[in-house]
């Protein structure tokens, strides 16, 4: 099955947080066992695959935990949504009234979305920088209070002795250290307060050591270190396949917030991948905060989906959604 599943998932989205090793550590930690690999297949092979989830009678969503930037929907660009997933609610198992698709990329599934039996709803804006034409022209062309905010920074911590410096784990032994340094990042600031910071010993700390050391093992992983001298002050979890790299989590020393340690390790970083010349795409895939907004100026939706066996089905939600916004 996996490998079915990664011949397909190449072909049609390669993002390493697609592929089935990643999507394995998600359900080894978040999976609730009741999780369903749906796929359609002809004389060649797999020509679409979905990771499904039942959600209460009649309805299935695709399975969705917050540590996964896009639904794990692998579905042909030129396909016939409405007409493929009338198929898959048939072949559910039960009588299904509605499956929900849940952050879809519009780059890859481009509509029309306007069938009968088919809701489109907007998610989220998520933001990309296109690795192209030099980092001199890149940084160049960002505003200038980030160019030289950085500039200042740098010189403010630079005065007090301390040279900066950044470093690239990308082997599987390294991974382990690399997020109980993570988790201590996180437990300093915010995170911690609202009880969502990281922990070894957790569910999350357990799925991105081994998630992270399984794409490191495959050549898929990279870690990103920022040093004050021999203090960590900010970090990025990152995975790629193919042209592209995706940010997938980003932490910082809460008591060097000052001088924006994230912001000075992400220039140098971003200058790296720049200079390595390797990828095409650097990915953020979360919601377009202000901050994103001073590294590129390049979004795209991501978007839900959600297929009604029938047409009057669709039309009494919308009804009642319509009932529920008046009175609001």
């Amino acid at each position: 099955m996996a490998t079915h599943w990664d011949a397909l998932q190449a072909k049609l989205l390669p993002h390493a947080f697609l592929r089935s090793d990643f999507l394995l550590c998600l359900l080894d930690q978040f999976g609730q066992g009741r999780e369903l690999l749906a796929y359609r297949e002809d004389d060649i092979g797999w020509t679409a695959a979905l990771l499904l989830r039942p959600r209460g009678k009649g309805r299935w969503n695709s399975f969705q935990p917050s540590q996964l930037p896009m639904g794990p929907v692998l579905l042909p660009a030129d396909e016939d949504l409405e007409a493929a997933l009338q198929s898959l609610l048939r072949a559910l198992p039960g009588l299904v009234l509605g499956v929900g698709l849940t952050q879809l990329d519009s780059l890859a599934h481009m509509g029309p979305f306007d069938g009968a039996r088919l809701r489109h709803q907007h998610y989220i804006d998520t933001a990309w920088v296109d690795v192209e034409n030099g980092f001199e022209a890149y940084w160049e062309g960002r505003g200038k209070n980030l160019r030289q905010n950085t500039r200042k920074q740098l010189k403010k911590i630079e005065a007090t002795g301390v040279t900066p410096r950044l470093e690239m784990i990308d082997t599987p032994e390294l991974v382990a250290l690399a997020i109980k340094q993570y988790g201590m990042l996180e437990n300093s600031g915010w995170k911690a307060e609202l009880g969502t910071a990281i922990s070894v010993d957790g569910a999350q700390g357990r799925f991105y050591r081994q998630a992270l050391e399984s794409a490191a093992a495959a050549g898929r992983a990279r870690i990103y270190r920022y040093w004050f001298g021999d203090e960590v002050v900010a970090m990025d979890l990152c995975v790629h396949q193919d042209d592209c790299l995706v940010i997938l989590k980003t932490a910082y020393q809460q008591a060097h917030q000052a001088v924006s340690p994230s912001t000075l390790m992400r220039a140098e970083e971003f200058k790296a991948v720049f200079d390595e010349g390797r990828f095409k795409r650097i990915e953020f895939f979360g919601r377009v905060m202000e901050w994103h907004t001073r590294w590129t100026d390049k979004s795209r939706p991501l978007m839900h989906l959600t297929a009604y066996r029938w047409a009057w089905l669709k039309a009494l939600q919308d009804r009642l959604n319509r009932s529920k916004t008046r009175a609001a």
